[in-house]
Formats: structure tokens, C-alpha cells, sequence
């Protein structure tokens, strides 16, 4: 089967590097409780390695608590160490069933180590996001050499697949710019 050049998919894949980059900023720590928080957390449960969100119930009590109602008792163990060991600085309190989770206020020092965080999730999308441009860019070259696509259709088309690199570069920068300051309030 010849080999076709889909923009379309540069775009999507390039947006799942954006989607993957968000995820990873829910998780950061921002002083604020926030049902997020908890969605980079996985659980040994059952053998497996499990998301939290597949074992348990979170919410949101107040802006400086959360509650994890963990479903099956004999994971509430499993779910506090979890949380615990998770690089998030929180400490669960067991209730039965329910963790109940304080969020501490942040230190400077804790912000600043967040806002580095948040920085190095940022460049592995941006390397993401490059890596996709690579990859269609070295497509085209190939259609080219095979004879598919003219010298200047390759152009055109380069120029296509670094506008929209460019469209995500520019969306990963606003996202990072937004949740430093976000991890500086104070």
C-alpha cells in the first residue's frame, strides 16, 4: 500500500501531545484541592497496576481537602500508599473506607520545584510535537524521492506542517505560562 501525506493526522497526533501536557499539568500541585490532583496516581490492585480513578471515588470537600472513597476495603491500604509515595508531599488520613486528604500550603521553594516541573512536562511536549514535524516532513521527502509529489507541492506542504507545529508550540507555551502563574499564587 503507496504511502499518502495526511495532514490531518500530523494535526491530531500533534494534538494528543497537547492532551497528554494537560493531563500531566492536572496533576501538579497548585495549593488548591483539586479532584485532578490525583489523576497521575496509579494503585497495585488486584495484581495490576491501577489508575485511582478505577479503584476510587475522589471530590472536592473544601479548597484545602480532598476525599478518596476507596470501593473495595481491602484496597484502602494499598490506595494510602499510593497517595503517599505519589511526588505530591500529601498525607492521607484513613477513615474507614474514606482517605481524607489536607493540602498543605505550598513553601517557595515547593513552587519553584513545581514551576521546574511544570517546565520540563512543557519540553517533552514541544519535543513531542517536533518529532511529529519530523516525521511528516521526512514522509514528504519520501513521496518526493518516489516521484508522488513535485519539488514544490513537498514545499507547500513543509510549510503546512510548520504552521501547525508552530499552532501547538505557540498553545504548549500559553499552557505552561498559565500554570506557572497559576503555581505562583499565592
Amino acid at each position: 500500500m503507496p504511502e499518502t501525506f495526511d495532514l490531518k493526522a500530523l494535526e491530531k497526533r500533534m494534538d494528543g501531545a497537547l492532551a497528554s501536557l494537560k493531563t500531566e499539568f492536572s496533576g501538579l500541585r497548585t495549593g488548591r484541592a483539586s479532584i485532578h490532583l490525583l489523576d497521575t496516581i496509579h494503585v497495585m490492585a488486584y495484581g495490576a497496576s491501577m489508575p485511582l480513578n478505577q479503584v476510587a471515588s475522589v471530590s472536592a470537600v473544601d479548597a484545602r481537602m480532598l476525599s478518596v472513597s476507596v470501593w473495595d476495603k481491602s484496597l484502602v491500604g494499598a490506595t494510602d500508599r499510593a497517595i503517599r509515595e505519589a511526588p505530591l508531599g500529601l498525607n492521607p488520613i484513613t477513615d474507614g473506607q474514606t482517605l481524607r486528604i489536607p493540602i498543605p500550603p505550598l513553601s517557595e521553594e515547593r513552587r519553584r520545584d513545581l514551576q521546574k516541573l511544570a517546565g520540563q512536562f512543557a519540553e517533552s511536549a514541544r519535543v513531542a510535537v517536533r518529532n511529529i514535524r519530523r516525521d511528516g516532513n521526512d514522509l514528504l521527502k519520501r513521496l518526493e524521492k518516489a516521484g508522488e509529489l513535485s519539488e514544490d507541492q513537498v514545499k507547500g506542504r513543509s510549510n503546512d506542517v510548520q504552521k501547525i507545529t508552530d499552532k501547538h508550540v505557540t498553545a504548549i507555551d500559553d499552557l505552561l505560562k498559565h500554570k506557572a502563574e497559576e503555581i505562583m499564587q499565592v
